[in-house]
């Protein structure tokens, strides 16, 4: 009862700011994985490599590089799922004492809030954070999928099993990859969901700082402008 009179406490804005993360977090999630064909993201771009990538594993041989390429990929979901475990540790201590929140507050002038609502407010991190973990955990077991697919290709290239067992590894790659990259983008705006205890103002400024930094690194970067250009060439820029 007492939470939801506390609920009830916070303003219109925090509800707008609120409802402006998770609106913004969905729809560039969208956005990223329906692009248009005009101007894909680098994430549905890479997915076109991956399918290639199991085509030429075919004729490789031996295939050592490919196993290589997959255990890095594992290592480094299971980096990320340990980092979501030991942030979801460290926010639940705090939901669990918020006094040096508000020992912070005060040094920086923040209004004060009482403890329930700064647990309402760390709860929005730690519910972007645990899907982050279960987006990770899931892209690692899909990948360890790909990897078992990638062993049941024949080495003879013309097998014809060979090309339809590829094709299945290489959409496999691609939906443990999907899953990695929504757990990187529910992190990122797990971290700007953490500027909610500075009040629903700044969230609404770190959201939009989010959504521009994931846009830009999908859409606008550097890396992208290579992948898409042929010659590799982009005249030396050194932007994200």
């Amino acid at each position: 009862m007492d939470i939801m009179i506390e609920f009830g406490s916070l303003s219109g804005l925090d509800g707008a700011a609120v409802a402006l993360l998770i609106a913004v977090w969905l729809a560039l999630s969208w956005w990223i994985e329906h692009p248009s064909a005009k101007h894909p993201s680098v994430t549905m771009v890479m997915s076109e490599y991956r399918r290639q990538w199991m085509q030429v594993m075919i004729r490789r041989d031996p295939r050592i590089f490919d196993a290589q390429i997959m255990s890095s990929l594992r290592q480094g979901t299971s980096f990320f799922a340990s980092t979501c475990l030991l942030a979801v540790g460290g926010v639940l201590a705090l939901i669990g004492n918020v006094d040096p929140l508000r020992g912070m507050a005060d040094s920086i002038d923040v209004a004060q809030s009482s403890t329930v609502i700064w647990q309402i407010k760390l709860g929005l991190v730690l519910v972007l954070l645990s899907n982050a973990f279960l987006k990770f955990v899931w892209a690692n077991r899909v990948f360890g999928y790909c990897s078992v697919m990638m062993a049941a290709v024949p080495n003879d290239p013309d097998d014809p099993m060979a090309v339809p067992m590829a094709a299945k590894a290489g959409e496999l790659n691609i939906r443990a990859a999907m899953n990695f990259n929504r757990g990187l983008r529910s992190m990122y705006f797990a971290l700007g969901a953490v500027a909610w205890l500075a009040g629903p103002v700044p969230l609404m400024v770190a959201v939009a700082v989010t959504a521009r930094v994931v846009w830009s690194r999908e859409f606008a970067s550097v890396p992208r402008a290579i992948i898409m250009n042929d010659t590799g060439d982009i005249g030396g820029d050194t932007k994200m």
